[in-house]
Order: structure tokens, then sequence, then C-alpha cells
């Protein structure tokens, strides 16, 4: 993949380059996590917390709104009081009924599982909140008696443009609603205050990774200047990383274009150091090889990005063998690729609670991506080949 790193420097040209307004959009995050806690609480997500608990909660996403069910699951957690499943489509499974929560989340209100999913869980007599267009049939399953409906933020909605076209451009509208939920039930613990936090730092993400910042002061540019003509192998040292790591493999694969293969501590270090003697590893004969500049027509190199977690006890001494906490596994791991030839980088959030630390590596990787698109020449708000598939499936 060859890059312009002259138009990563070029505001004037960045802007010209990104005709759709994505960069723009990435920089609302935060105003879209405060909107949709607004729409929240007008919509009575709140009014949960005075029900019984579910039996158990069915999250329906897919497609670009499919990481909103991971990160609820990475932050409930093994200490979650019930249990949270995720369900892409249907049938809905044969014990859901009234003492169960149906979550249905979906841009348009028209993803056919969803909403199948939802119609279901509500002809069944269990509760069902729903993030979705207004007007849309999956907001009138959620504006039924008991129900919850959310609507979308205003940036969000269909005739506004980008946004509406795009789920991954949409994620706070879609996530926040969620976890408003999440957290009346006390499933998760992100109230009103951790939201904020969570906005605070989208903005302050946005502010270092904005057009006009210089690449070598923008980690976002930096980060996609390092992966350019890479084979990304994404490593997260734990459930917080590990939903980011899916969100950073999917904003790679629809915004640059660019597949990339993901894991997460402890189950996949053995997976991804065996490919540090693979095909795509860096040879011991071309260790110091310049890749932008000795060979340009050389096959692609894998890159291990390494997304980590906020230490919680920096001075606290590292065990070693197979106990070794997630971070002395990543130092294992990034020492192996070092002495392999491959090369590293590494993303690692600010300390806050769980969601902030999560925000802000999404926040990072969706910039990192959405420039590694456009130094390529590739627009990243949508991909011809997606829309020829959605056009066969009907």
């Amino acid at each position: 993949m060859t890059v312009d790193e002259a138009l990563l420097d070029d505001p004037e040209a960045l802007a010209a380059a990104d005709h759709s307004g994505v960069l723009r959009t990435l920089a609302t995050a935060g105003a879209q996590v405060r909107e949709a806690a607004a729409l929240s609480g007008e919509a009575g997500v709140t009014r949960l917390a005075e029900e019984h608990r579910p039996r158990a909660v069915v999250v329906a996403s897919l497609g670009g709104s499919a990481v909103v069910s991971d990160i609820l699951l990475a932050l409930a957690g093994r200490a979650c009081p019930v249990p949270v499943l995720v369900r892409r489509g249907g049938p809905l499974p044969a014990w859901v009924g009234p003492l169960d929560l149906v979550v249905a989340v979906s841009l348009s209100g028209r993803a056919a599982g969803p909403l199948a999913l939802a119609a279901e869980a509500a002809r069944r007599g269990a509760r069902v909140v729903t993030v979705a267009d207004e007007g849309s049939p999956l907001a009138q399953v959620g504006a039924g008696r008991g129900n919850v409906q959310v609507p979308l933020a205003r940036g969000s909605r269909v005739e506004e443009g980008l946004r509406a076209r795009s789920s991954r451009l949409s994620l706070w509208s879609l996530l926040v609603p969620v976890l408003s939920a999440a957290d009346a039930l006390g499933l998760v613990r992100t109230p009103p205050e951790v939201l904020a936090e969570v906005a605070d730092r989208l903005d302050a993400e946005a502010e270092q990774c904005r057009p006009a910042s210089e690449a070598f002061l923008n980690p976002a540019k930096t980060l996609a200047l390092d992966l350019a003509g890479s084979v990304p192998v994404i490593l997260a040292d734990g459930d917080v990383a590990g939903a980011a790591a899916a969100r950073a493999a999917s904003m790679l694969a629809r915004t640059a274009r660019v597949p990339a293969v993901r894991g997460a501590l402890p189950d996949d270090a053995g997976d991804v150091v065996a490919t540090f003697g693979g095909p795509f590893a860096t040879r011991p004969d071309d260790v110091f090889a310049d890749p932008f500049l000795d060979d340009a027509g050389a096959a692609a190199r894998l890159r291990l990005l390494l997304l980590r977690d906020a230490p919680t006890e920096p001075d606290a001494a590292p065990e070693v063998g197979p106990t070794a906490p997630a971070g002395a596994v990543v130092d294992a791991v990034a020492q192996t690729a070092a002495d392999a030839g491959v090369r590293v980088s590494e993303v690692v959030p600010e300390p806050g609670p769980p969601l902030v630390r999560l925000a802000q590596l999404v926040a990072r990787t969706d910039f990192a991506a959405t420039y590694l698109a456009l130094a390529g020449g590739i627009d990243p708000a949508a991909s011809p080949h997606v829309a020829d598939l959605r056009d066969r499936l009907g």
C-alpha cells in the first residue's frame, strides 16, 4: 500500500480528500456521548431500575453495530449478576420470556436480525429496549407498552447524512443508551459522571488527533504510517482492550480496506507469536530495511499492534510463568517480536474507569484507520464492494 505522507501534514488536502467528512464526524464522538445520554434519560431508561432485574439479557446487534455488544460484554465481565448473551440474528432462544430483557440496536431500525429478535421478544412478553431511528420498524417495537425506545442522537439520524449511512461513525450514539440501560439494571457501572468523563476523554483525543496537528505530534497519524504497507496483527491484553481490538480490526477493514487479525490474552499469545516465523514475518536479512524507501514493491510484512490497558499498579513487581499478569505476557510477546524482526506499535490509554480507557483506545485507532485510508487514496466513508454485497443480498 503506497501512502502519501505529505497529505497527512496538509490540512486543506486532507479536507479535500475526506469529502464525506469522516474525520469531522469522528471528532463529534464526545458530543454523541452527551446527546445520547440525555436522550436515554428522556426516553425513560432509568425506570428500568424500578422494575425487577431480568433473568437474562439478550443483545441483538450486527454489522457495524456489533461492537456495541462486544463492549457491553467486556464491561459486564465475569462479575455480572445475570448472563448476557449476544445474538446477531434469529431465532430467539426458546427460553426467552417475560422474565428476560432483549436489547436491539440498529442505526436504520431496519436490520433484519435485530428487528426479528425484538419483535419475537415483544410477542413473548419480554421487556424490550431498542436504539433506532425514530419511526423505523424497530423503533415501533420499542415504543410498545412496557418497552423503551431511545432515538438516535441528532447527528446520527437518517436525514443528517453521513453518519446515517454508517454505524461505524455512530458508535457512541448506539452504545451509550445500551450502557445506560445496563447501568440502571446494575449490570455495569457507567453512571452519568463516567459518561461525562468518556465525553471529555473523546474530546481530548479528537484535539490531539486533529487534522491540523503535524504527523510527528499526532499519535493517530504516526500509527497510520506505522501500519501502512503492513499486515496488522492486533493483540489486546484483556477484556477492555479486547473490545477495542475488535473495533480496530473492523475499522481497518471497512475504513482503510486493510485486513487485520486480532487476538486477546491469554488465549491468543501462542497464535500471534507463531506468525512471527511465517511468510509475512520480517526475514533476518531485512531487519534494517526501510519499508518506505528500499523496496516499494516488497511484500507486506507483519506489524504487531499492542493495545494495552492502563496499568493499575505501575510499581508492582512483575510475575513470571503461566500465572503472570497480562502486562508481563504482553512484554514477553513484544520482546519475541523484536527478536524476530517484527515491528511493534503500542497504544496505551491514560488511567481512568474501564469505559474511559476503552474510549481512548477506540478513538486512537478510529482516527488512525481513517488517516491510513486517506493517505492511501481510499475513500474512508463507504466501500463499493460492501454496497454491491448488500445489493446482491437484497
